[in-house]
């Protein structure tokens, strides 16, 4: 909808929530986003949002903090994050609430002390979101830390995953969550709402996370929504997301165990590697939750077994257990020794004919 054109509004500013497009190139005001939690009298970082040409630019930051607010981006042990590296935002400065009221549990551990302040008793907010600093000095704004996953191990940041895939023209806004499959395995869902009808396929959206992510980050499914199903509060109900049917049942694929040797070395390599108790030959590396340092792992430990050079990109092309076990055959086969041919025995009488011929040599060069 275009706005009028004597419109006399100069800016218009957003927060409260995470804004996710930018504004058109012909929009006759600036738009100005804010950041602030209500802990620090509600605003604490600001940006102009520059306008975009197409619907897949990044989503605007939060800026940088207003007068007499400190904002530092910390990681687990307070230490400050380089630009570009995920950290917790925390915040200080003039604006900053006492605490909370009856609340000392909360209050001591939300606001806690100032590590890089000189002031007796300054503190900082614990804020529990996700960002990170921008080359240009600006703060990205990625998810909360309380939907932060822990997948096999790995800790995945769901936050990033939604901010990489709104960027798709296609999707216009998404939430990720961490679901159990029919067999009882978590798996990354990715719940969107699409621009479009009919909604991008799975593998073009995967492909396109795939670019810009790890293979552990990207989601096993995907599944677009008309509308968010909200609660009460006005908020997402995430109780009330449907299961992808892909995981809301057993894979119809029968587990087949290992029929040769090196199926069963290789199986064996990658149970102990990914923590899993049975792995089939149709099993797939990555589903399993395998990544690149494990690759990595996995691709030495073969090599070592098999005594045969192995690339990791051979584990990224061939990432079925028994493809990749066919191709550890076919580089045993190739690097195995050539027999050289035996000695055959020639008797005296057989000799003494060739020396007269002239063949001698040639039979000893031959059987040498």
């Amino acid at each position: 909808m275009p706005w009028p054109e004597r419109v006399r509004l100069r800016a218009l500013l957003t927060g409260g929530d995470r804004l996710h497009c930018r504004p058109k190139r012909n929009l006759p005001f600036n738009l100005v986003n804010h950041y602030g939690p209500t802990e620090n009298t509600f605003v604490a970082t600001f940006a102009r949002v520059a306008p975009a040409d197409n619907e897949a630019a990044d989503d605007p930051p939060i800026g940088r903090p207003i007068a007499n607010v400190q904002v530092y981006v910390l990681d687990r042990l307070w230490r400050p994050v380089p630009i570009g590296v995920p950290g917790e935002l925390y915040i200080g400065g003039d604006g900053l609430a006492r605490g909370y009221r009856n609340n000392p549990a909360l209050t001591a551990e939300k606001f806690v002390p100032h590590p890089f302040s000189e002031i007796p008793g300054a503190r900082l907010y614990k804020t529990g979101d996700l960002v990170r600093w921008q080359a240009d000095g600006n703060l990205e704004f990625l998810g909360r830390l309380d939907t932060q996953v822990k997948l096999r191990g790995n800790r995945v940041e769901s936050g990033e995953i939604e901010s990489r895939l709104n960027r798709h023209p296609a999707v216009r806004d998404s939430l990720v969550l961490a679901r159990q499959d029919g067999e009882g395995r978590k798996r990354l869902v990715a719940y969107f709402l699409s621009r479009q009808v009919p909604a991008p396929p799975n593998k073009e959206l995967s492909d396109f996370l795939r670019t810009m992510l790890p293979e552990q980050m990207t989601p096993s499914a995907f599944v677009g929504l008309n509308a968010w199903p909200l609660a009460p509060n006005g908020k997402v109900d995430r109780c009330a997301l449907p299961l992808p049917e892909q995981l809301n049942r057993p894979s119809r694929r029968s587990f087949a165990g290992p029929r040769s040797q090196v199926e069963k070395t290789v199986t064996k390599i990658w149970s102990e590697l990914l923590g899993s108790a049975r792995v089939g030959v149709h099993d797939n590396f990555f589903e399993l939750g395998g990544h690149s340092l494990l690759a990595v792992q996995a691709v030495a430990r073969l090599e070592e077994s098999f005594k045969i050079q192995l690339s990791v990109r051979s584990l990224f092309e061939k990432p079925i257990a028994a493809d990749l076990a066919r191709e550890i055959e076919r580089r045993v086969a190739n690097h195995a020794p050539q027999r050289k041919p035996g000695i055959v025995r020639v008797s005296r009488e057989a000799y003494r004919v060739s020396c007269l011929s002239g063949e001698a040599g040639g039979q000893l060069l031959k059987h040498r």
